[in-house]
């Protein structure tokens, strides 16, 4: 019997390079793009780049002498199509795909494709498909000629084909349609998220640059088994996972979505209630690649997209992960991090100073409380079990005596009325 493997796609990577930006900034955008081509399936087979003044001068991306010379690049790769590393407008989509005869793909819709793939719960199906909707929906004249194929390939996962044959009347219906969804969706989340609060559970955010070991980091902090691998975007849906700090008090870890340079818009609008979990947080851990070349851009693509989440104040530990693939004269700082840790996530060194870390920061919320509770105000002392870490209790003649460590918000409920 024979068996057939399906061929992979063959792409070529195409970057124009804007004002200010030079040869090595475009390979390094262009080596993080073929990362992604092989995260969704396809195969990057060759590369081509040009520095412009204005990238969307004249509706092409590339120059007339460029696009000739990709055309001579495509035929002899025999590649099935080119991805930008840019979002194309609409007219520039179309105009590609016309000169170069293949399909056009640029970086969004790539990201869409592989957050289609990679959404497992029911939120993160609607969201990635919110995502794909809005920016087809500009796009149909462009993608009826690229898309509209059968054998698949980049671009027809998640909602697929299927919205390529109806009209733009019909793509906004479905749109009003998971935007209905997704308001659920959210609403049921900021139940959740109401009832931590009113229990005064702490939440620490776990955010970073896709692939810096945030799930793996989860999972060893609270010996869960999420799902994590060596992939971009190996994990879209956010995780909630249990922690005991060593003083006995109970932290929620909540893994998010992971970040990358030129997220496209659509999806961070798709996932603002996702990443908003950070806002809500009492500590943010931000988790970097120490041995990433590009580690400095990537500490600033995660603070700027949570900046434009409004997401700001939150005190922050950044604890670079992968010490053991680093350089050991690798200079790691990061000066909006009230502390940083050096870790493996992978072997688990470090992590017990992390723990450390998040328990000296949340104290800082907390009020320290020592007094006697006549036995009529035993309700009091219930409280202070259940929202509180008793640090020492005693049962005197007069009433109990509590040591303990309270929430500053509780302080007044607990307080005695001796006191």
């Amino acid at each position: 019997m024979i068996e057939t493997k399906e061929r992979p796609e063959r792409m070529v990577l195409v970057a124009a390079l804007g004002p200010g930006q030079n040869e090595a900034d475009g390979n390094r955008s262009l080596d993080e793009l073929e990362r992604l081509t092989d995260t969704s399936g396809a195969v990057a087979v060759g590369r081509i780049m040009q520095k412009r003044e204005q990238i969307s001068s004249g509706g092409t991306y590339l120059g007339k002498g460029k696009l000739e010379e990709l055309k001579e690049l495509i035929w002899e790769t025999e590649a099935d199509g080119v991805i930008c590393d840019d979002e194309l407008s609409p007219a520039e989509l179309r105009n590609l795909t016309e000169i170069l005869g293949c399909k056009v793909v640029d970086r969004t819709m790539l990201i869409l494709d592989i957050f289609a793939a990679r959404a497992q719960t029911s939120e993160g199906k609607i969201q990635v498909e919110l995502a794909m909707l809005r920016y087809q929906a500009t796009r149909l004249v462009g993608l009826r000629r690229s898309l509209s194929r059968t054998g698949g390939g980049i671009g027809t996962r998640g909602p697929g084909e299927k919205k390529l044959e109806v009209d733009r009347r019909v793509i906004h219906e479905r749109i009003s349609v998971l935007k209905a969804e997704l308001k659920e969706v959210q609403a049921r989340r900021e139940v959740n998220r109401a009832r931590r609060m009113k229990n005064s559970v702490p939440v620490v955010a776990i955010v970073g640059y896709t692939n810096a070991g945030k799930s793996t980091l989860l999972n060893t902090l609270t010996g869960s088994l999420v799902y994590a691998e060596d992939q971009l975007f190996a994990t879209l849906d956010p995780t909630t996972r249990e922690c005991k700090l060593e003083d006995g008090e109970t932290v929620l870890f909540t893994d998010t979505v992971g970040l990358i340079n030129k997220l496209p818009h659509h999806l961070v609008e798709a996932f603002r209630s996702t990443l908003e979990e950070a806002a809500y947080a009492d500590v943010i851990l931000h988790v970097a690649d120490a041995s990433d070349p590009d580690l400095a851009l990537h500490l600033r693509v995660v603070y700027d997209t949570l900046q434009s989440l409004g997401i700001s104040g939150k005190p922050v530990i950044t604890v670079f992960n992968k010490m053991d693939l680093a350089s050991p004269d690798a200079i790691l700082r990061d000066s909006e991090a009230e502390e940083t840790f050096r870790i493996s996530a992978k072997d688990g060194s470090g992590t017990k100073e992390v723990l450390e870390g998040v328990r000296r920061i949340l104290l800082r919320s907390k009020v320290y409380i020592n007094c006697v509770y006549p036995f009529e105000e035993a309700g009091k002392v219930a409280l202070i079990h259940q929202y509180g870490q008793v640090l020492k209790e005693e049962y005197l003649p007069e009433g109990i005596r509590i040591s303990a460590m309270v929430p500053a918000e509780w302080e007044g409920r607990v307080k005695t009325k001796e006191s």
